[in-house]
C-alpha cells in the first residue's frame, strides 16, 4: 500500500519523532466514544463488539471525530478485548459493566486453550484499516491494542475489578500460569497491532488501563517484559509506539523503557514532573477530562499551561489525561482542538 506523502510531514508524526511541528498536534482518547450524537446514532441497537467487527461501522466511527474536530490523528475504533473475542474466547461487553468473561482463566490448561491470533481471525480489521487509510489521506491512523496486564486482569477476574485481587493472587502465587498467560496475551496483542500496521496504520498505542495497580518492582518483574515484547514487535514495523496507562505516575520511567517512543501521561501527573522520568522520549497528554466542563477560558488556560510544559519534552502530543467523558459537549472539544492547534509553537 502506498502511503499518502502528506503523512510523513503530519504534525502528529513529526511530534512523536521529536521534530519541529507547525502546531502542537492534538487527538483525544476515546474521541468518538459516546459523546458524539452521530456516534450514538450509528451505534443504536448495535453491541460494542459487534460494532468493532463491522468494517463499515468501524470506518464511520473512527472518522466521526476527525470530521467534527479536525484532530491531527485518528484512533482506530476497537476494544481491548476484541482480539480475545476474535480467537473465540467466550466473552461479551455488558452495558454498564464492561467486559465479562464466561470462564475465567485459572490454570495452565485454560491458557493453552486460548488460540494465538492470526490475520485470518480478523479480516474485518484489515478491511477497516484499509478503508480508513484511504479516507484519511494525510491524517495518520493510530492502531490500538490492550496491554498484557490489563487484558489478563479481565481474563482472570472474569470482568472489571477495582482491587485486581485474583489477578495479583495468580501473579504472586502461580507465577508459571501468570507468565504463560501474559506471554499468550502479548503474542495476541502484538499480532493484532501487526495486522493494523500491515493494513496502513501509521502509529500504535498500547493501552494499560489497570497497570497503576502495581508497584514499580512488581511491574518490572511480572509485567514489563511482556509489554516490551508487544512494543518490540510493533517497533520492528517502523512505526512510532505510544504507551499509556492510568494512574501510572510511579511507572512512567519503566513504561518508557519498555519500548515506547511516546509515553502517555494521565491527568494526575504534571508534565513537568513526568518529562524528566521518561528520558529522551515524547510525551502525550494530559488535560483533566473534567476540565472540558469548566468555562472555556478556564479550560484553555489550563491547556496553555500543558502546552508550555510540553516544550521541555522531545516532542508533545496534546491529549486528555484519559478518555472523553460521555456527557462531554462536542462543541467544547472543538474549541479545545482549535485552541491547541492555533497556540504558538
Amino acid at each position: 500500500m502506498n502511503a499518502d506523502p502528506r503523512l510523513t510531514d503530519s504534525a502528529f508524526l513529526r511530534a512523536v519523532r521529536g521534530e519541529p511541528v507547525p502546531h502542537t498536534p492534538v487527538w483525544f482518547m476515546r474521541q468518538a466514544g459516546r459523546s458524539l450524537p452521530e456516534y450514538l446514532a450509528v451505534r443504536e441497537g448495535v453491541g460494542m463488539l459487534e460494532s468493532c467487527m463491522d468494517p463499515a461501522l468501524v470506518v464511520e466511527i473512527t472518522l466521526q471525530p476527525v470530521r467534527r474536530y479536525g484532530v491531527d490523528a485518528a484512533i482506530f475504533f476497537s476494544d481491548i478485548v476484541l482480539p480475545l473475542k476474535a480467537v473465540d474466547v467466550d466473552l461479551d461487553i455488558v452495558p454498564g459493566v464492561g467486559p465479562v468473561v464466561a470462564h475465567p482463566v485459572r490454570t495452565l490448561a485454560d491458557v493453552e486453550a486460548i488460540p494465538d491470533l492470526t490475520p485470518e481471525h480478523v479480516p474485518f480489521i484489515t478491511e477497516a484499516v484499509r478503508g480508513l487509510v484511504a479516507e484519511l489521506g494525510g491524517t495518520p491512523l493510530i492502531g490500538f491494542a490492550g496491554a498484557p496486564f490489563t487484558v489478563a486482569s479481565y481474563l482472570v477476574e472474569g470482568g472489571p475489578s477495582k482491587e485486581h485481587a485474583k489477578t495479583k493472587a495468580m501473579m504472586f502465587g502461580a507465577p508459571d500460569v501468570w507468565d504463560a498467560l501474559l506471554r499468550k496475551i502479548a503474542g495476541i496483542s502484538a499480532a493484532y497491532l501487526e495486522v493494523q500496521v500491515a493494513a496502513g496504520a501509521s502509529a500504535v498505542q498500547l493501552f494499560d488501563s489497570w497497570a497503576g495497580a502495581l508497584t514499580p518492582a512488581d511491574y518490572r518483574d511480572h509485567v514489563m517484559p511482556h509489554s516490551a515484547h508487544v512494543l518490540e514487535r510493533a517497533g520492528a514495523l517502523g512505526v512510532p509506539r505510544i504507551h499509556f496507562g492510568v494512574g501510572t505516575s510511579n511507572l512512567l520511567g519503566l513504561m518508557g523503557e519498555a519500548g515506547a517512543d511516546v509515553v502517555g501521561v494521565d491527568w494526575r501527573t504534571p508534565l513537568a514532573h513526568a518529562i524528566p522520568l521518561v528520558g529522551d522520549r515524547a510525551v502525550q497528554g494530559n488535560l483533566d477530562p473534567t476540565l472540558v466542563f469548566a468555562p472555556t477560558e478556564v479550560m484553555t488556560a489550563r491547556a496553555a499551561e500543558i502546552i508550555e510544559a510540553g516544550r521541555a519534552a522531545r516532542g508533545h502530543v496534546f491529549n486528555l489525561g484519559h478518555g472523553v467523558i460521555p456527557s462531554t459537549d462536542p462543541d467544547q472539544l472543538k474549541r479545545l482542538t482549535e485552541f491547541v492547534q492555533s497556540y504558538p509553537v
